[in-house]
């Protein structure tokens, strides 16, 4: 029923044997044994972009959690209601939580795929999916230490005693026994690094905090506890897949802090470039005409205010002040016709000649 399963599992199994096979011997326990490893590193290899997709939705569910409670507290009776809310929210910020779930959800599937394809490795077979019988045999004989890959200690249903595969307990337990704390170990150490990117929110959740102590504790315990009652090639396998998600997350949660700092000295240089110098003054807003306003010319010459507009009563204006005003005795005696009865004194001053002069003065 899950062929399509097991077999690419035992294609990747073959191909990897027949590599490390040509180095070590076909029937060694190393070959086999590294075998396993590659398989789980091909497969984590091919799961590498879905799971940086996993991560990058993780921190931005983190970002508009805020935004979640609020739905939850507004439309906590209407679970309809908040499903939609949560899908648009979800799709304004373009994430898909079931793309996050897809790297776990893939490993599953594989891992009951080797399991299944490691345990029909029985004496007695003749073939095993793309495994011939020699294969069969040859893998049975491998051993490490004279631990047999497909014996448990304990035999799981349908599995031969360990007097069929020509081992006994001790043999199994020296090289099972590093293996169950290896993996039990990376489990812990794993997940310790996957709780410690949590958010304050997160860890304060009670949902969380009893998934990240199954995690801590609960899994690797279960791992020590339940590999005796695996064939030994399947710890080859948990171990080799803990390790290899401990180096990967290290390697995408360093490479995304990196983008997330670049993100922020890019918008702070932004700022920056954006607000004014220190000492540089605003620039001048440009003059607008007002509704109904008579339009704006440049400025004529003589004109101290330099809006171009004439003087209030129509006379020119000398050095900047009206000719009417007498400033030499502060008196004022002297009216604007006098001094500019037909222009002429104003058109010599202006020429640089001497005024002629006026009807008083002649008659002193």
């Amino acid at each position: 029923m899950l062929n399509f399963i097991y077999y690419p599992v035992s294609w990747i199994l073959w191909f990897w044997h027949e590599v490390f096979g040509f180095v070590f011997g076909p029937s060694t326990g190393v070959a086999w044994a590294l075998a396993v490893v590659f398989l789980v590193f091909t497969l984590r290899a091919i799961l590498y972009k879905p799971f940086v997709h996993q991560v990058r939705s993780m921190r931005k569910m983190q970002e508009f959690a805020p935004e979640i409670q609020k739905l939850k507290k507004k439309y906590g009776n209407d679970k309809q209601k908040l499903a939609a809310e949560m899908q648009k929210l979800q799709g304004e910020h373009g994430v898909n939580p079931v793309g996050g779930c897809l790297p776990m959800l893939i490993q599953v599937p594989v891992f009951i795929g080797l399991f299944h394809v490691l345990r029909e490795f029985q004496p007695y077979k003749q073939e095993n999916y793309v495994f011939d019988r020699a294969d069969v045999v040859s893998f049975n004989d491998a051993s490490i230490f004279g631990a047999k890959l497909g014996a448990s200690v304990v035999p799981y249903h349908g599995a031969l005693p360990l007097a069929d595969y020509h081992t006994t307990i001790p043999q199994m337990m020296v090289v099972m026994i590093p293996l169950m704390i290896a993996a039990g170990l990376f489990t812990h150490i794993t997940a310790r690094h996957s709780v410690a990117r949590q958010t304050e929110a997160q860890l304060a959740n009670p949902q969380s905090a009893i998934m990240n102590k199954l995690t801590l504790y609960v899994f690797p315990i279960g791992v020590v506890i339940g590999a005796p009652f695996l064939p030994l090639a399947i710890l080859f396998y948990w171990v080799s897949n803990n390790l290899w998600t401990l180096g990967q997350q290290r390697i995408v949660y360093n490479k995304i802090d990196r983008e997330e700092a670049e993100k922020v000295v890019r918008k702070v240089e932004t700022q920056k470039n954006l607000a004014p110098k220190v000492g540089q003054k605003p620039a001048p807003a440009a003059r607008q005409k007002k509704p109904g306003a008579k339009p704006i010319g440049p400025a004529r010459a003589g004109d101290s205010s330099g809006s171009g507009a004439p003087a209030s009563n129509g006379t020119p204006k000398v050095n900047g002040s009206s000719s009417g005003s007498a400033k030499s005795n502060g008196t004022g005696e002297r009216a604007a016709g006098e001094v500019t009865g037909n222009g002429d004194s104003t058109a010599a001053q202006r020429n640089g000649q001497p005024s002629a002069p006026t009807k008083r003065s002649r008659k002193r």
